[in-house]
């Protein structure tokens, strides 16, 4: 799995930490920000898919890269 590195308010850790640990939401950290990065992911398929840039869309706007006959 790759590693990333971001800076993150202090203030968001802490709200964080509040559903993280036994018997609560996420069982860590990476686990906590794992699941709303997919969140996030869902959403913006979501809102692409409403305006029609889904990855059809985005296929269909790459370059031609056939050689010329």
């Amino acid at each position: 799995m790759t590693k990333i590195s971001v800076e993150v308010p202090q203030h968001i850790l802490d709200d964080l930490q509040d559903h993280i640990g036994t018997d609560k939401k996420f069982v860590s950290l990476s686990d906590a920000i794992r699941a709303a990065l997919r969140k996030l992911l869902d959403s913006l398929d979501e809102i692409d898919k409403r305006h029609e840039r889904g990855a059809e869309s985005r296929l269909d706007n790459q370059p031609n890269n056939t050689a010329l006959e």
